[in-house]
């Protein structure tokens, strides 16, 4: 266990934490913006193509915090 340096570890779990905060944090504001409630059109009414949009908006946001954590 020599080649895991604790502060490596712990500098990866934190930037982690970080990065799912804001990408929960720009995924709330996302919410927020739209008109509808994304919870309601994507699972109960099978609405598969805010489906996609919302799946391509949830990869530019991890990207753009992957890039910024980097």
């Amino acid at each position: 266990m020599e080649w895991i340096k604790p502060a490596a570890l712990i500098g990866s779990a934190l930037y982690a934490l970080i990065g799912v905060g804001i990408f929960g944090l720009c995924f709330w504001v996302v919410d927020k913006l739209t008109p509808y409630d994304l919870w309601v059109e994507i699972v109960e009414r099978q609405n598969k193509a805010l489906g996609v949009v919302v799946a391509a908006i949830s990869l530019g946001i991890c990207i753009i915090v992957a890039a910024a954590i980097h």
